[in-house]
């Protein structure tokens, strides 16, 4: 492959026990294509071998138990149908000489009853509801409800959903684990203060508020090498009504303790495409730099000059692509060989259920012939 463009981006990495060909990291991107029954299949395979050559894959968000629903037609970990959807499209892209990682999610107080058990309220640290339009429900579009505040007994079985979900992800093969701490779901939640007013030893201090993804992490070590797992925060994000005072000392701290773990890496969304709280000035991948040793991932907005400057100047090892891999699955050629990107494409389609919007891009080699 021509690497005259974008040497560094392009350039081979060891990230944690994982060593890449590339710098290319494939964001996870939820697609809605796993059907009522969560059940990953061949379709969503098609999709992930297409952007095979990408350094690392990150699955779209998958959730760890039928208390984490709250998104249609998301995939989960939690059955055994499951877990042998998943190996099927572990196997294929490894076939393809890919490298992909399962991202573990609960959406916590993003959730609605109509996704729950009995139809129960979503959960969360406190008793806070997102101030929004809605969200999109099996009884469709829904206003947030209030959510119920966990009982402090009741969060060791959710580490235990967590872990049990990461040894799911072991039988299917994958060659890590991304922890989702970011964008306003279930344990970010726990890490902001903004939706975190808990009095027990989960809330109060960011030390206390630490403690919900210390113990996950510490339940995921138990199943997976350290240099396997990665987790994603989002210090400057609004998405699902975030955004805390406090922003910068918290993700300091919290980046900070996760660094005592040899993580494989630190995911960041540092980029402003999802919007930005206004608190204070935006954090920057430099100032997680000084706090943690592992591989950073930067992510939201990049383009390839901006990924490549990014990692020549020392403040990312590795940049998420998300938007652009939607419509571009050969990316990485396309880097390669400054070869034009594919236009935006319509977002209608990036839900449609079906091969619409999701499969039917072609590659450049396929345009030219």
């Amino acid at each position: 492959m021509n690497q005259t463009y974008s040497p560094k981006l392009l350039s081979p990495v060891q990230m944690g026990s994982l060593s890449l060909p590339n710098r290319v990291v494939l964001a996870p991107l939820t697609r809605s294509r796993a059907g009522e029954k969560r059940i990953p299949n061949d379709l969503m395979a098609t999709y992930y071998v297409q952007r095979a050559s990408a350094g690392l894959m990150i699955t779209e968000a998958t959730v760890i138990s039928p208390q984490g629903n709250g998104w249609l037609n998301s995939p989960g970990i939690y059955t055994e149908e499951q877990v042998q959807g998943w190996k099927k499209i572990v196997e294929a892209v490894h076939a393809k000489g890919g490298h992909i990682v399962l991202q573990l999610w609960h959406t916590g107080r993003a959730s609605h009853s109509s996704f729950q058990e009995d139809e129960k309220l979503p959960v969360a640290p406190s008793a806070i509801a997102i101030q929004g339009d809605g969200l999109h429900t099996p009884i469709g579009k829904q206003p947030y409800q209030t959510p119920r505040a966990l009982e402090t007994e009741e969060i060791s079985g959710i580490v235990q959903d967590y872990c049990s979900a990461a040894e799911g992800a072991k039988r299917a093969g994958f060659d890590g684990i991304e922890i989702h701490a970011a964008n306003g779901y279930l344990i970010d939640e726990f890490l902001q203060s903004k939706t975190n007013q808990r009095q027990d030893r989960y809330g109060g201090s960011k030390e206390n508020r630490f403690q919900f993804l210390k113990e996950i992490v510490e339940a995921i070590l138990t199943v997976w090498e350290a240099g396997l797992v990665g987790v994603r925060i989002s210090p400057n994000g609004v998405f699902n009504d975030m955004g805390s005072p406090d922003y910068r000392e918290s993700f300091l701290y919290y980046a900070q303790q996760l660094n005592s773990y040899n993580l494989a890496y630190l995911h960041i969304l540092d980029g402003l495409g999802f919007g930005f709280h206004q608190l204070g000035t935006p954090m920057t991948l430099g100032e997680f730099r000084q706090v943690f040793d592992g591989s950073l991932i930067g992510n939201c907005g990049y383009t390839q000059e901006t990924a490549e400057k990014a990692i020549k100047d020392g403040e990312a090892d590795l940049i998420a692509f998300g938007r652009s891999y939607i419509s571009n699955p050969d990316l990485v050629e396309r880097f390669a060989n400054d070869w034009p990107l594919n236009p935006m494409s319509d977002m209608a389609s990036w839900y449609s259920l079906e091969a619409e919007g999701y499969i039917d891009f072609p590659t450049y080699t396929e345009q030219v012939h």
